[in-house]
């Protein structure tokens, strides 16, 4: 097995099934230290369990760690865990996802809990730890989005949907800020869509998916610090395309950080 990333710190959130999952052992397989987050610790711990029974990984490279999204002090206590633990960190894979519910709802912090779940929790965990993201060569944030994120719009004036809630709409406006938020200067940051896969989210898509293994190939090749990026850049699987129109557009980032540093009581 390559060792290309031995030595190197990569933490993966939603690591406990899916394309994180899958992330996570092909980068433990190649030498990463992967620190593999979960809802709850029992989640985590479990997963970190079934890859060193089913994988070729070295059990000492796993690190399970925990935080509930849809909680955003949950969000601060682990990366203040993962600073005290881990102060050097080279990749964060921002993966952790849910599909919007049928019916609108609000997180206990006044949040639409996709855009929480899926942006906000991200942006807020993406700033708190960047004490730690080393700012060597090859270090980076990988956001997994979706193509869904060109059929989407930011409400601006009404972000949680409280006036007109659609659960598909909730969700796009979710990836589409995700991929937005990899264009921020203060990030060396990409977004990937992974293609369609076989994932619980795979219904939101209408069609069969291809395994969650090679969704997390595409997602893996971007942790490679041999790989030369671009800030902002957006992948279809492994190439490099143009994002939607005006995803990139230094208005629509600053604009996107106001209100999510709005959003989660954080001033940048």
């Amino acid at each position: 097995m390559p060792s290309f990333l031995s030595g190197r710190t990569v933490m993966v959130t939603g690591a406990t099934s899916g394309i994180g999952y899958e992330t996570a052992r092909l980068l433990a397989e190649c030498g990463a230290t992967v620190l593999l987050h979960g809802r709850t610790p029992e989640e985590a711990r479990a997963a970190v369990t079934r890859l060193i029974a089913t994988a070729d990984v070295d059990a000492e490279l796993l690190r399970p760690c925990a935080a509930d999204f849809a909680h955003l002090d949950e969000v601060e206590r682990l990366a203040n865990r993962v600073i005290a633990g881990h102060p050097h960190l080279d990749v964060l894979v921002n993966n952790a996802a849910v599909a919007a519910p049928e019916r609108h709802t609000v997180t206990d912090d006044g949040n639409e809990l996709s855009f929480q779940v899926n942006f906000l929790a991200h942006y807020l965990l993406t700033h708190l730890l960047e004490p730690a993201l080393t700012t060597d060569p090859g270090g980076r944030v990988v956001n997994v989005s979706s193509s869904m994120h060109r059929s989407a719009s930011i409400s601006w004036n009404d972000p949680n949907r409280t006036r007109r809630y659609s659960s598909l709409a909730a969700y796009a406006q979710s990836r589409l800020a995700l991929t937005v938020f990899a264009a921020d200067p203060r990030v060396t940051a990409v977004s990937v869509d992974p293609g369609v896969c076989e994932t619980a989210l795979r219904p939101l898509y209408g069609h069969e998916g291809a395994t969650p293994a090679s969704g997390a190939a595409h997602v893996a090749r971007l942790c490679d610090p041999a790989l030369e990026i671009v800030n902002g850049a957006y992948y279809d699987r492994s190439t490099r395309k143009d994002a939607a129109p005006g995803a990139t557009e230094e208005h629509t980032v600053k604009r996107l950080s106001k209100l999510a540093d709005l959003l989660v009581g954080h001033s940048s």
